[in-house]
């Protein structure tokens, strides 16, 4: 078991070695000739980069001329970046995204479902999805797959909450299992087309090149925070009231996730870094 799970890190690592610089980076050590190579590599041997290499180069000037500690990622410029960051993750953990990936199994037994049958649906549903999200995430855009992938999380666990209620009422509890497992097996659909990797994704656009590792730092610590504070409580929670823990992370997709990326969350898709961060400054 361990040997299979050691293959992915093996391929990876292989991987590595034929995946190029960074442009942005080549220009911030000031290799702008290896920039440049790089930049026709990626976009093709016809492809007239020189537009595209000025301003990455202009860019880099300017931002490395500002300060890349920690506490200068808390200035009043970075704010708008920042939230949406932070934002975004805090939202997709205290929507219940890891809680109810680690506690699957206990979920489809409180439920009186298989939780073998229950979790390997779950994971071959998963393949299916996360190839979907990659497909339709530079077509339709990150913010369309954002607002779509928290109806459905709301959706899914408001079903699931759904179905507890039936069993702590005693009332039509033969439909809480087939419930359950439908509304875990839409939760974890809508969660890999959108809400799982997006955040990442658009972590990785909205921040300058100053400040990029500090920033990266500062959500991975946010995330991992509140995805033990979260994982932490579940089960309290769920002796409290499964229905009432469903219901909660149904309203935070509802009502502050969806509500948060249609008026915050900017679309990036078909922008460079350069036109993400001109477009961010305007917001200011």
């Amino acid at each position: 078991m361990a040997a299979i799970g050691a293959i992915p890190s093996v391929l990876q690592i292989v991987g590595l070695f034929f995946i190029p610089e960074s442009p942005r980076w080549l220009s911030k050590i000031g290799r702008q000739k290896d920039l440049e190579a790089v930049l026709q590599q990626l976009r093709g041997k016809n492809a007239d980069i020189s537009q595209e290499a000025a301003a990455i180069m202009e860019y880099t000037e300017i931002f490395q001329q500002e300060s890349e500690t920690l506490v200068y990622l808390f200035q009043r410029k970075y704010a708008y970046s920042l939230i949406v960051g932070v934002g975004l993750l805090l939202l997709q953990q205290f929507g219940g995204a890891n809680a109810v990936s680690y506690y699957g199994s206990s979920i489809f037994e409180n439920a009186s479902f298989s939780s073998s049958n229950g979790t390997i649906s779950m994971a071959v549903i998963a393949i299916p999805a996360v190839a979907l999200s990659v497909l339709l995430t530079d077509e339709l855009g990150r913010q369309p797959l954002l607002l779509v992938s928290a109806a459905g999380i709301c959706l899914s666990l408001f079903l699931v909450g759904l179905a507890f209620c039936f069993q702590a009422l005693h009332q039509w509890e033969e439909l809480t299992p087939i419930l359950v497992f439908i509304g875990m097996l839409g939760y974890s659909a809508s969660y890999l087309i959108g809400m799982a990797g997006l955040p990442w994704v658009i972590m990785s656009e909205i921040f300058p090149i100053n400040i990029k590792g500090s920033a990266g730092s500062l959500i991975s610590l946010v995330y991992w925070s509140c995805s033990w504070i979260v994982t932490y409580t579940f089960n309290f929670t769920m002796q409290w009231s499964s229905e009432g823990t469903f219901f909660f992370f149904s309203a935070i997709n509802d009502g502050l996730a969806i509500l948060f990326v249609a008026k915050l969350v900017p679309e990036t898709k078909g922008r460079t870094l350069e036109e993400i961060q001109a477009s961010i400054s305007h917001q200011r």
